[in-house]
């Protein structure tokens, strides 16, 4: 874990439950897309800046879950660089606690303030075009999180963030989290004909051909959504649907998977009424789920 995987003449990624990239710029500065998970993963990547001789300008953040932005804090203390974030996500950087509230739908109690969902704040900016180094480009990826970016660097390599999981993932776990159904599947489909010497999901291995695991993630969200439709055969309240999915998935509540899990249900239910598959209706001051 933690290991310096070099992938082309400047770019690398460092092994870690989520993947942070690290490219080389010019002379001895280098920049970093995400920071780990947290201040001990900040820790190590001082460790192999320190090893090579190399001075951390910037990180470039792809979105603000708590995994990719756990070594902002730690890396900006320690080597004051600029950190970025897009759109939303540089306010969810800058005020963490607002992720866990998100998922949780309010003050989210003690078991959900913990690093694992809540980072600590980083002094970040908003990232544009004109904050990247030169000859790297923006690549838009919204659907997981709200304005979650990708990056192609100069040469070619691409950055994916989390906007597809591995098959073991999915195997695992069976609902990724999602926060935009539509702009998930859309972004999919996007990536799917996307061309690069190397691709490097934040939570899948590196490749060089992205199109069968792009097509596994689309073909999975449409497996949720037909679930979510046949449940909703007679109609249901949302922890209903969700205790169902838990149990059909063999998926074992706790806070962190009711609030995760249950924020993409959600998304998958606002999803599918939009889209006409189900109808909502207030029954008994009760919000019911059917299928159209």
């Amino acid at each position: 874990m933690y290991e310096l995987i070099p992938i082309s003449d400047r770019c690398y990624y460092i092994q870690s439950p989520a993947k942070i990239g690290l490219v080389r710029l010019t002379g001895a500065d280098v920049c970093l897309i995400d920071s780990g998970n947290d201040k001990e993963a900040g820790r190590k990547v001082r460790q192999h800046l320190d090893a090579n001789g190399w001075r951390l300008t910037a990180i470039y953040n792809t979105h603000s879950n708590a995994d990719h932005i756990g070594g902002n804090a730690y890396l900006q203390k320690q080597t004051g660089c600029e950190i970025y974030a897009p759109g939303i996500e540089c306010d969810f950087t800058r005020h963490p606690v607002l992720e866990p509230a998100f998922l949780y739908g309010g003050f989210p109690p003690k078991d959900l303030r913990h690093k694992f969902l809540m980072a600590q704040p980083s002094d970040a900016r908003p990232l544009t075009e004109d904050c990247l180094p030169e000859g790297f480009a923006l690549l838009p990826l919204p659907g997981h999180f709200f304005d979650m970016t990708g990056f192609r660097a100069p040469d070619g390599v691409v950055y994916l963030a989390d906007c597809l999981s591995s098959r073991e993932t999915l195997e695992k776990y069976q609902i990724g989290f999602v926060y935009d159904v539509a702009a998930y599947l859309d972004t999919l489909e996007r990536v799917k004909t996307m061309e690069a010497p190397m691709f490097v999901p934040a939570h899948a291995a590196a490749t060089a051909d992205i199109a069968p695991l792009a097509q596994y993630n689309i073909d999975k969200v449409y497996e949720v959504a037909e679930r979510i439709t046949d449940l909703c055969r007679e109609p249901r309240c949302f922890e209903s649907v969700l205790q169902s999915l838990f149990a059909a998935y063999d998926l074992t509540m706790n806070f962190e998977q009711y609030a995760l899990v249950g924020s993409t249900v959600r998304s998958y239910l606002a999803w599918l009424k939009d889209t006409g598959k189900l109808t909502a209706r207030f029954e008994n001051n009760q919000l019911l789920w059917a299928r159209a």
